[in-house]
């Protein structure tokens, strides 16, 4: 026995290179693309929710806004009042300080401001709309407070500052007070406490603070993170501070905070050292320029990892993917013979089953050809046995004339005799002529008005007998394209409708259009049936669908007249007009 016929020969030491420098390089795309996934994934997500963020943020600003604008102009109101600036001419006036007391207490709960009251120019409290409590601001002076500082100076003011009396944080908006002459007399305040605003946001998501132009926080839904500073403050800030008693006796703890990626000008994902520990968060900002704060909303990235992970997995699947594409591609060309054979074999499988519809729909069409042939049959017998009555009765007097020798009378009647043969053929030939099979697809130049003719001819019988009206306005220069049978066919659909619509109508009344209107041919068919009812209006083309009792129709005739003018290239509708129903056909116009 020969050993190379028992064992395969070893792999070359090229092969073996080969195949391990290619999954090198598919494990090292891999972790390429495992990694650029996540990154995108991190840049995406923190996008989605800077986006996300900055929405709430205006939301929280919109919250602010409202409320300060309600109470913005309430200074400059009360500035113009008369008994005010009496107060401030005559500040001794004791009865008019208590009434100014009592009215400034009643505007403050009307207007659900906190505190209102009235400076001199020397920053002493006056009158105060909390006169009657512990915390009274009567009598306190002010002048130290930078609202009041700053309304002597730009005529109005507003500051955040924590209540020098009650140690309450508030919003402090002030109006100067002139007197007719321009003359300085006072200052006005009104007090919002931000309280109330503070606590509605307390069950929303995220860490939201207001900074001030100070960039420490006055506001938070957290009230742990209050009154942290987001940069250090230098020694002539603090100085500051301490001389306005801004934060009364708050120590201003630093908020420290790292940076770790800049996502935009008012984003970026950081790790603060907050009161509830060290936590990667998004922190996205939003200035209040008209107040001078700057509102921080700091988000917790929830779902981060999953994010991450489900990229990851994707560009995976990606990377995969286009290892493997060079098998696909090879494979592909092998399938190729062999689907080009199955398509081929689909193909002649599909023209012979469209050529087999194609057959059954020539067949519905000549069927219902047929049905409308026998609807008009016995209308049709009664037409004709009257030529055949009239027929017998001249050949009758025929052989009285030839026995009498009278061949010039015999002759007439031969001629009478002759046109009414002539009468019967040509009924009988425009049967046969309606009643054979005709091509789909044929296109020929016909005059509308001489197919109407051909229709009206065949229902004749019927319409005398239930002595229809038929009224007629038509172009006869209206030449269109299709087929002269199919569409005459259609025109009995038509005409045999409107027909059965009115057999119990006291007024029966047929009217018949043909115009032309651009390119296309019109041609209408109205009765007195009073019309379609509206919730079947919209499927009389459909088929077996009928309005007929049982019996008298299987709903098939529009239908099959709708499918025959569409191949025609033309459309037919259906609407309700003043006596019954409409149906209008539109053909192609002759060029």
């Amino acid at each position: 026995m020969r050993l190379d016929s028992v064992f395969e020969p070893p792999m070359p030491l090229q092969h073996r290179y080969r195949v391990l420098f290619t999954v090198l390089v598919i494990l090292a795309g891999l972790l390429a693309s495992l990694w650029l996934g996540g990154r995108y994934a991190e840049q995406r997500a923190w996008a989605e929710r800077s986006v996300e963020a900055r929405g709430q943020l205006l939301l929280y600003a919109q919250s602010i806004r409202t409320l300060v604008e309600r109470f913005s102009s309430v200074p400059e109101v009360l500035a113009l009042d008369s008994d005010i600036r009496s107060l401030l001419r005559a500040p001794q006036d004791r009865q008019l300080r208590l009434a100014l007391n009592q009215r400034l207490e009643r505007l403050n709960a009307a207007a659900g401001s906190t505190v209102l009251y009235l400076l001199d120019t020397r920053g002493e409290t006056l009158v105060a709309s909390n006169w009657r409590d512990w915390s009274s601001f009567v009598g306190n002076n002010y002048a130290f407070r930078p609202y009041f500082q700053d309304a002597l100076r730009d005529d109005g003011a507003r500051y955040f500052a924590v209540g020098v009396t009650t140690g309450i944080p508030g919003y402090f908006l002030s109006h100067v007070v002139r007197d007719d002459d321009g003359t300085l007399l006072g200052v006005l305040v009104v007090k919002l406490e931000l309280e109330d605003l503070q606590r509605e946001w307390l069950g929303q998501p995220g860490v939201l603070l207001v900074a001030d132009s100070y960039q420490v926080v006055i506001l938070s839904n957290k009230p742990a993170w209050r009154f942290r500073a987001l940069q250090p403050l230098d020694e002539q800030a603090r100085a500051e501070l301490v001389e306005v008693r801004r934060y009364a006796e708050q120590a201003l703890q630093p908020l420290a905070h790292q940076v770790h990626r800049h996502i935009d000008g008012d984003a970026a994902w950081a790790r603060v050292e907050g009161p509830d520990g060290s936590r990667d968060y998004l922190w996205q900002r939003l200035a209040m320029p008209e107040e001078g704060w700057t509102l921080h909303l700091l988000s917790e990235p929830s779902g981060l990892a999953d994010s991450v992970r489900s990229y990851r997995l994707a560009a995976a699947g990606v990377w995969m993917t286009l290892a493997f594409l060079l098998l696909f591609l090879i494979q592909r060309r092998k399938n190729q013979r062999l689907q080009a054979g199955i398509r081929e074999r689909l193909e002649r499988e599909v023209e012979l089953r469209t050529a087999e519809l194609r057959e059954a729909q020539d067949g519905l069409v000549h069927a219902a050809k047929m049905a409308a042939l026998g609807q008009m049959s016995a209308a049709l017998a009664h037409e004709i046995n009257q030529p055949l009555t009239a027929l017998q009765m001249q050949l009758g007097s025929l052989r009285l004339l030839l026995d009498s020798g009278r061949p010039e009378a015999v002759r007439e009647g031969l001629q009478r005799i002759d046109g009414l043969l002539q009468r019967m053929a040509a009924l009988t030939g425009h049967l046969k002529t309606f009643a054979r099979k005709t091509p789909a697809g044929l296109s020929e130049r016909l005059c509308l008005v001489d197919v109407l003719e051909q229709a009206l001819q065949l229902l004749a019988p019927r319409m005398r007998s239930e002595q229809v009206e038929l009224r007629t306005q038509v172009d006869a220069g209206a030449e269109a394209l299709g087929d002269a049978i199919r569409i005459e066919q259609v025109i009995l659909n038509l005409l045999h409708n409107a027909l059965d619509a009115m057999t119990e109508s006291e007024v029966r009344i047929l009217q018949v259009g043909i115009s032309r209107e651009g390119e296309t041919c019109l041609l209408s068919v109205e009765d007195s049936g009073g019309g379609i009812a509206e919730e079947t209006l919209g499927r009389v083309f459909e088929p077996f669908f009928t309005t007929k009792p049982v019996g008298q129709g299987l709903g098939l005739g529009l239908a099959v007249s709708y499918g025959i003018v569409r191949d025609l290239g033309g459309s037919l509708e259906a609407h309700n007009g003043a006596l019954g129903a409409v149906f209008t056909l539109r053909l192609p116009t002759a060029p």
